[in-house]
């Protein structure tokens, strides 16, 4: 078989699995789990046919996927891909370029260009900011953190790429005692140690409590959340970052996903964020690209690319470069994801698409609480949050549906106690799936209490 049938049989796999999103277990069987040994094989000694592994990826692979591009998975707000975005990925790697400066790629670097423009502008956020075009929200704080360190030691007059750490001034950081687990782990690899970390206090929401902030100062990094990953809360910014500001602090926004809501009639959720210093935000949640896509916005343009530079001899390219904007040097062109989506949605259809997730939300909140289940959050975005009237019957409902194969959710522990988690964010999920799901819970409670009181 000749490359060019090789990539139509490619072709013709990838569309026969895209046919069948909504009727394939949305987490797979035992069997097709136990088949992943056939991936246990030594290294051969001699090179395999190419259609013999695409065959094997396909056989024994499709069928042991989650089924996330599919409009019954509510798991940790992970989006389906896009249309547009999908066939963007098809075709960005057949072009299989490095996406590092315009040298490498001209039609890379004008596309996120753009796409920089385009996200920036529906957000709301400064026009000037600059755009890096990150694997995932944990290596774009990674990237944002850095970028927040060496400026604040620069304004106390320490030149951190010249004198490193090494008796530098110490800087602050603060979090919310409800902060993602990837802010800490970007703090950890930057060296920041826990235990000069301090937290700020939140409310019964997940929100930071203005009134308990701890002080902050010009060596302070504070960073707050805009979707608190269990109920969708928004930290207070109109309150806290003016006084953050004055106080001379640099802000970080985490916003995975809820930093969308922006770009919709939820917009007032997010007031006072774009006075921030720098944001981050995930394209493969809420915007629905293909997986791995994310941003690192930073107000100071020029801090960004003075930070993240890796101009070299052999290499040097404008200061809006990708390669200056990123971790990565070698990269792909994933800002390109990023505007097919926008460019096939529009401003109109970010909106509607975000407002649709909320509301279903809620739907789904109210059918819950009129079934019994406990609603923990106030469901304002995508995220609803419930429990039933015991851990071991919320333990037990929740390893049903995800056994069941007809819907997945993930857990959580809330206030000390197991929970449930459901995410709206797959562009796939219609009314009817939402109904299922309702459907479905009801169902299941029903059959573990009755388990449960027959014992």
């Amino acid at each position: 078989m000749n490359e060019m049938e090789l990539l139509a049989q490619a072709d013709l796999r990838g569309l026969r699995y895209t046919e069948t999103n909504g009727q394939r277990r949305v987490f797979p069987s035992d069997d097709a789990i136990a088949a992943l040994v056939a991936f246990d094989e030594p290294l051969p000694e001699q090179g395999l046919p190419a259609e013999d592994t695409l065959a094997l990826l396909d056989e024994v692979g499709s069928p042991a996927t989650t089924a996330s591009n599919g409009p019954r998975y509510f798991g940790f707000v992970i989006g389906a891909a896009l249309p547009a975005a999908a066939a963007a990925e098809r075709l960005i790697s057949a072009w299989d370029q490095c996406a590092s400066t315009f040298d490498n790629s001209p039609v890379s670097a004008t596309l996120e260009r753009v796409a920089s423009r385009w996200v920036l502008d529906a957000l709301g956020l400064p026009r000037d900011s600059a755009v890096g075009f990150g694997t995932s929200a944990t290596a774009c704080t990674l990237t944002a953190l850095a970028v927040a360190r060496r400026e604040l030691l620069a304004r106390l007059g320490w030149n951190l790429d010249d004198q490193g750490l090494n008796g530098a001034p110490e800087v602050r950081v603060v979090i919310s005692e409800l902060t993602h687990i990837t802010v800490k782990k970007a703090l950890r690899v930057l060296g920041f140690g826990k235990n000069h970390i301090l937290l700020a206090p939140v409310d019964g929401q997940g929100r930071v409590d203005a009134t308990k902030l701890p002080s902050l100062d010009e060596r302070t990094i504070l960073c707050l959340q805009a979707g608190e990953v269990n109920t969708g809360a928004f930290d207070p910014f109109a309150l806290i970052i003016p006084h953050a500001k004055k106080a001379g602090a640099w802000v970080h926004v985490d916003g995975a996903f809820g930093l969308w809501a922006r770009a919709s009639s939820l917009a007032d959720l997010t007031q006072g964020i774009e006075l921030a210093d720098s944001w981050t935000t995930d394209a493969h949640k809420w915007l629905n690209t293909p997986y791995d896509c994310a941003m690192t916005i930073c107000r100071d343009a020029g801090a960004l690319a003075e930070a993240m530079n890796s101009d070299a001899a052999y290499s040097s390219a404008s200061v809006d470069a990708q390669k200056n904007l990123t971790l990565e040097f070698s990269r792909r062109p994933r800002g390109i994801l990023v505007w097919a989506a926008l460019r096939s949605l529009g401003r109109d259809g970010i909106a509607k698409l975000v407002e649709r997730h909320c509301a279903q939300a809620r739907h789904i909140g109210d059918g819950l609480a009129r079934a019994g289940f406990d609603i923990l959050n106030t469901v304002t975005l995508n995220q609803v949050l419930f429990r039933c009237t015991t851990d071991t019957q919320t333990l037990a409902v929740r390893t049903a549906v995800q056994q069941s194969g007809e819907a997945w959710f993930g857990g959580a522990i809330w206030q000390g106690r197991p929970a449930m988690r459901i995410s709206v964010s797959s562009w796939r999920t219609q009314d009817s799936d939402v109904e299922a799901l309702l459907a479905l819970l009801v169902r299941i409670n029903s059959e573990t209490t009755e388990v449960a009181s027959s014992r």
